[in-house]
């Protein structure tokens, strides 16, 4: 066949590349965001946000009360409540993981029950049940012992999972060189792996805490002293006495004031974490 019969195959169109098309995509999408905003911004009614809550007068007037008292309460009320969980999340951890059969089957009772409710109807439980059940017993520490308890009892069940988890996560060599080396199970366990266990397991327990800190403002249900306010029940006290949602946001501020660096450091472990596996 001749060059003159020959078909001229027309050149075939470029179209957009992968990367093209993912950078259009990115783009379109960021258009539609920041319209998205824009429209808010411009059908939201500002002024009235503004006299609601964010007057400056009233925000003034929860400080220093607001930090020395409500936020002090409410780390108080946070710590006692980590603490207590902790402690109990390690027993229950390690009845999980025994070798024993009731032990487990009430380790494992208690982690579905105590995950399965709601953290009000614990508060609850401990504020009223408690004292109908054991008339003239006292829960030492007061209001304080009290919370403590009530956030131990919740945190322990979703720690000690969290606490089993890491235990076996820790290769099972080390049981065996501590063994090896005279160590008893009991001891192996406290001074090898227990200690490994919670460095792979920070990062979570952390958030537990902030999560503590969340549900610490659910002390209301336990009837609290003036003395005893923590964040949420100080704002809504201060907004219902000022008939202005002010004081509810300056709390949202400070539980930010403590939630957000948290959630920094538990980044930061977990990106650590990642790079020892590395």
């Amino acid at each position: 066949m001749s060059d003159a019969t020959k078909l001229e195959v027309p050149p075939r169109r470029k179209g957009l590349t992968r990367s093209q098309k993912r950078r259009l995509s990115r783009g379109v999408q960021y258009v539609v965001f920041v319209a998205a905003l824009v429209a808010f911004a411009l059908s939201a009614d500002w002024g009235r946000l503004k006299n609601q809550f964010a007057q400056a007068d009233i925000a003034e007037q929860m400080f220093p009360d607001v930090i020395t008292l409500a936020l002090k309460n409410t780390v108080l009320y946070t710590l006692s409540g980590f603490l207590v969980g902790l402690a109990l999340g390690m027993v229950i951890a390690l009845m999980r993981l025994s070798s024993v059969g009731p032990y487990r089957w009430l380790a494992g009772i208690y982690i579905e029950i105590f995950r399965g409710l709601p953290a009000l109807l614990i508060f609850i439980f401990i504020g009223v049940a408690v004292p109908l059940a054991f008339p003239g017993t006292e829960i030492v520490g007061g209001t304080y012992g009290k919370v403590a308890l009530a956030l131990g009892l919740v945190a322990a069940a979703y720690m000690a999972e969290t606490i089993r988890a890491g235990i076996q996560a820790v290769p099972k060599g080390q049981m065996e060189a501590a063994r090896s080396l005279g160590f008893s199970p009991a001891r192996a366990m406290v001074s090898i792996i227990v200690p490994q266990a919670f460095r792979i397991i920070l990062p979570p327990l952390t958030n537990e805490l902030v999560l503590l800190f969340k549900d610490s403002s659910l002390v209301l249900f336990l009837g609290v002293t003036l003395e005893e306010r923590e964040l949420s029940k100080y704002g809504r006290d201060l907004a219902s006495t000022t008939a202005n949602s002010t004081p509810i946001l300056v709390a949202g501020l400070c539980y930010l004031l403590v939630t957000i660096p948290l959630g920094f450091v538990v980044r930061r472990m977990e990106a650590k974490a990642q790079e020892a596996v590395k």
